[in-house]
């Protein structure tokens, strides 16, 4: 691709994401608050930028993975000042999960100026990443995606799921379904431990059946294994879990089961686990069901916020 890529945000998931991008050769700046994160990507061949600002300057697509729609917001069109550096014609790229209303606000804005505007978050975590398997979900013209193209096939399967702001709606959806069935995990496990089933062997066996799942697979093990180090953080979810609950409310719905995780992870994070990756949900559920607890071994925890 000839065409100049700005990266801003580079954390858990920017990381692997421009490492991809820079792995096939494509001309990258990176910006991260904090700069040292962006340096590590210098080996890879990327130019590092002091600001959101000098990182967009002449810069073709604009890709962005920030922790929230207010983040984005003042990179884009606040204190950090990157959108009065875009060019016309530059096509900006949302992959960081914020609400609906801001996304087709950022559209709305960029499209004034001539600028394309996709809201695209992803799925499938740091492994996904790694592994340039992200399910990637996009917002907006049909246009901008067949110009994004090029660069989701560097980093997963993507989808056009329907006009600005409904990748972002997708991705409350998606988050409804992870929250919702980390704790049906988490239940089931610590239910076979307090009934006196082997949980391991109890997952084993889910495995392939019905109830079988990623979330099964993946946080299921680490439940067993209490490795509660993240990879999406609890407080991350709790955000999305707010989102949801918002859009729903516009929608005129109500979501019993996104309500009641809601509370879960809220109470989780109050107790100083919202560092913690989103399957130390079972932790709250744990000290609900005091003293029952899913295997034996030591808790591995992040520094507790």
């Amino acid at each position: 691709m000839s065409e100049r890529i700005a990266f801003l945000g580079i954390g858990l998931m920017g990381r692997p994401m421009s490492e991809k991008l820079l792995e096939a050769g494509i001309a990258l700046t990176a910006w991260n608050r904090t700069r040292a994160k962006a340096e590590a990507l210098t080996p890879l061949g990327a130019i590092v930028a002091a600001s959101p600002a000098e990182a967009v300057a002449g810069a073709d697509i604009v890709i962005t993975m920030l922790e929230n729609g207010k983040v984005v917001d003042a990179v884009l069109f606040g204190s950090e000042g990157a959108g009065a550096s875009l060019q016309p014609g530059a096509l900006v790229i949302d992959m960081s999960s914020i609400d609906p209303p801001t996304a087709r606000l950022h559209e709305e804005r960029l499209r004034a100026r001539g600028i394309g505007h996709l809201d695209a978050p992803v799925s499938g975590g740091t492994v996904g990443a790694r592994q340039a398997s992200l399910a990637i979900m996009a917002g907006g013209t049909m246009a901008d995606f067949d110009r994004a193209k090029p660069i989701f096939a560097l980093l997963g399967r993507a989808t056009l799921v329907g006009p600005a702001g409904s990748g972002a709606l997708a991705k409350l959806c998606n988050q409804a379904i992870v929250a919702i069935t980390i704790g049906a995990v988490a239940e089931a496990l610590l239910l076979a431990a307090a009934g006196g089933a082997d949980p391991e062997a109890v997952r084993a066996a889910l495995i392939g059946g019905f109830a079988d799942s990623r979330i099964l697979t993946l946080h299921g093990k680490h439940m067993l294994e209490r490795n509660f180090l993240p990879g999406g953080r609890a407080v991350v979810q709790v955000k999305d879990q707010d989102n949801i609950l918002a859009a729903a409310r516009a929608a005129h719905l109500q979501l019993p089961l996104s309500e009641r995780v809601t509370e879960l992870y809220k109470n989780l994070v109050a107790q100083g686990y919202g560092e913690c990756d989103h399957s130390a949900l079972l932790l709250e559920l744990e000290r609900i069901n005091a003293p029952a607890r899913v295997g034996t071994s030591p808790d591995q925890l992040p520094p507790r916020s």
